[in-house]
C-alpha cells in the first residue's frame, strides 16, 4: 500500500500539534481562532488546536532548514 507523502506530512502535523498542546497551554497564551475551550459544571478543558499545529509547523521547518 502507498501512503502519499502529504498524508504523512499532515500526519506528523497533528501528532506535534498533540505533544505540543500542553506546553503551549502551560504557557498561557490568548485563545486563537480554531482553539476549544469547553466549560461545564467546576470543570474547564482547553484544547489548543491552532496554537499547537502553529508551533508544531513552525519547528518542522525548523527542523527540515537545519537539515540541508
Amino acid at each position: 500500500m502507498h501512503v502519499g507523502s502529504g498524508l504523512i506530512y499532515l500526519c506528523i502535523l497533528v501528532l506535534g500539534a498533540m505533544a505540543l498542546s500542553p506546553v503551549v497551554a502551560w504557557l498561557g497564551i490568548d485563545p486563537l481562532p480554531g482553539d476549544v475551550t469547553v466549560q461545564w459544571q467546576e470543570h474547564k478543558l482547553f484544547l489548543p488546536f491552532t496554537q499547537s499545529a502553529i508551533a508544531s509547523a513552525s519547528l518542522g521547518l525548523l527542523f527540515l532548514w537545519a537539515r540541508k
